[in-house]
């Protein structure tokens, strides 16, 4: 079940630019969904029309049953967005900020829910520090902990962990997934494809405004994704064969490596009866090495297409 609906959604500015351009697009319940793009795609303009920070030129929205333009108070509190740059008073305390956000989605006050999610963001022995004084991942953590302080159902990461250090990454990917455990069902931009392979469920792709594809992850891995084989040659060649003329094959190393690249979810991959040719032509070698196609080639295949 969807628990965001997007149909149609377009955003042209007065600029002429067109940062959006008819997207469709639905969000299950629960899912963690990277919508993975290069800079400029029209990434963080999806996520602000949801939020309703930016209004759409055409098209609708709904998030958990509330259309985002005519219900949308009840929308936004749905919602948690952690924004890429740092938005927040420096001097004010961290609790002070976090409860704050709370109060302005008219929450009561719960300091068992703030503490809870001070301690998951490791904030808790900071929590009267002024925000000037802490590090940049601490104030990243902060902007996390202001969008967790209302209870959303629904948390948008708009590029969460560019610029931080890789320990802080892998620590906010174990947030996520703990988050999604508990019911939330998390958004995050990212051109970091390793964030996207380690951490999505689904992947969207987008691209001058438009989405380029949306699919399962293992199975955009397996739709587009392709094997090599190499074969390392006891003897290099100076070309390949006339004998060998039936397989994709490219001559590398310096002549001491075939290549084949081949569909390895095809029935027939060629594999065995390319193997079964060198011997019959002679061809020695001493170790087989195969290797899949990364998210990270696919994703520059598509976005060059």
């Amino acid at each position: 079940m969807s628990i965001i609906s997007i149909q149609g959604l377009s955003k042209t500015y007065a600029s002429g630019l067109q940062a959006l351009k008819a997207v469709d697009l639905e969000i299950r319940r629960g899912e963690i969904f990277a919508l993975l793009g290069p800079n400029g795609a029209g990434k963080t303009t999806l996520i602000n029309i949801v939020c309703g920070i930016v209004t759409p030129s055409t098209g609708r929205a709904v998030v958990d049953g509330h259309d985002i333009v005519r219900d949308y108070r009840a929308s936004r509190a749905k919602i948690g967005l952690v924004p890429q740059e740092l938005h927040t008073d420096m001097f004010e305390t961290v609790w002070a900020t976090v409860s704050f956000s709370r109060g302005l989605f008219g929450k009561r006050p719960d300091a068992a829910h703030l503490e809870k999610v001070l301690r998951e963001l490791s904030l808790w022995e900071k929590r009267h520090d002024k925000i000037m004084t802490l590090s940049g991942g601490m104030k990243r953590r902060v902007l996390i902990a202001k969008a967790l302080a209302h209870e959303p159902q629904v948390l948008f990461l708009d590029e969460p962990t560019a610029g931080v250090d890789v320990e802080l990454r892998r620590e906010m990917w174990a947030l996520v997934r703990r988050l999604r455990e508990g019911g939330v069902t998390v958004i995050l931009t990212t051109h970091y494809i390793d964030e996207a392979e380690e951490m999505a469920d689904r992947i969207g792709v987008i691209d001058k405004g438009a989405l380029v594809v949306v699919d399962e992850k293992t199975a955009l891995m397996r739709k587009l994704g392709t094997k090599q084989l190499t074969v390392h040659l006891a003897r290099p060649l100076t070309e390949i064969p006339p004998g060998l003329d039936g397989w994709r094959l490219a001559l590398n190393g310096g002549g001491n490596e075939l290549e084949l690249t081949y569909d390895a979810h095809q029935d027939a991959t060629g594999v065995p009866t390319l193997l079964a040719r060198l011997g019959e032509l002679g061809i020695e070698y001493r170790d087989l090495h195969t290797r899949q196609t990364s998210l990270e080639e696919i994703f520059v295949g598509l976005v060059a297409k």
